[in-house]
């Protein structure tokens, strides 16, 4: 048998968040530097949980077509210019190949799922549609950051083998194969290793939330089998059409990035 989810009283929070006394002893024993950033980090998490908190209630209540695909608009604006700027790179130029990709990996994979596989009442339902978005926006904005890191460092680290290609002939595109090639498969091994792990090593946090929420284990799995795929698929098309549209777009046809590199 199992139950609902049973609710957590602020006090009992309160007394938990008193663990927090340990990394904070640690960070002070060795010297690490850490706490005032640790601190905000904190602070910053639990008023914007909280704040979140209150607006995903409202926008549960309301479930409007329109507030959802405006809430998804203001996600992927936020995913991308974090992506932009944990890459180092400057926001205008990147942000039309960033956003593009995010958006082509992500709603196809939202319609799929709520059009075919999990069929909400309404479709738009935002108690799916908006944990959902957030799940495969979430874990694909490491990967392009990682992707992005990766292919823009390569350029400065590899640059006269890049110029000895396009000297020798080659277009743009193929003198930057192999940077777009290496950078793929370094955004996508953490997620590789992940799914070859799960279910031995780790329990995943949807299929965890979905059993303490009161589901089965077999639901839980099915879901969390469910959001694994899209979530590869997602990483997959976003850093590809990413990548692809920068190296189209931000490279010159006499080979030359257009991109400037901090």
């Amino acid at each position: 048998m199992t139950q609902g989810s049973i609710d957590i009283a602020w006090w009992q929070l309160a007394l938990f968040s008193l663990t927090l006394i340990i990394p904070f002893a640690i960070n002070f024993r060795y010297q690490l530097e850490i706490g005032k950033d640790a601190m905000v980090g904190l602070l910053r998490m639990t008023v914007q949980l909280f704040l979140i908190g209150l607006y995903l209630q409202y926008l549960f209540t309301l479930n409007n077509l329109w507030v959802n695909l405006l809430w998804l608009l203001i996600m992927l604006l936020v995913g991308s210019s974090a992506i932009i700027k944990k890459a180092k790179l400057p926001v205008r130029p990147m942000l039309a190949p960033v956003l593009l990709g995010l958006l082509v990996g992500l709603l196809p994979l939202l319609a799929l799922l709520s059009l075919v596989i999990i069929q909400p009442q309404p479709y738009y339902h935002a108690q799916y549609l908006i944990p959902l978005a957030g799940m495969l926006l979430g874990n694909s904005l490491t990967s392009n950051i990682v992707c992005l890191q990766h292919f823009f460092s390569a350029f400065k680290d590899r640059w006269d083998e890049y110029e000895g290609a396009i000297a020798l002939g080659a277009t743009s595109v193929q003198a930057c194969h192999v940077f777009v090639q290496s950078s793929l498969q370094k955004a996508l091994a953490p997620i590789l290793a992940t799914m070859a792990t799960t279910g031995i090593v780790s329990l995943p946090g949807m299929m965890t939330g979905q059993i303490l929420g009161g589901a089965s284990p077999m639901v839980a799995i099915k879901y969390q089998l469910l959001i694994m795929i899209a979530i590869w698929v997602m990483m997959s098309v976003s850093i590809t059409l990413c990548l692809f549209l920068v190296v189209r777009q931000k490279i010159s046809p006499e080979g030359r990035l257009k991109v400037t590199l901090t």
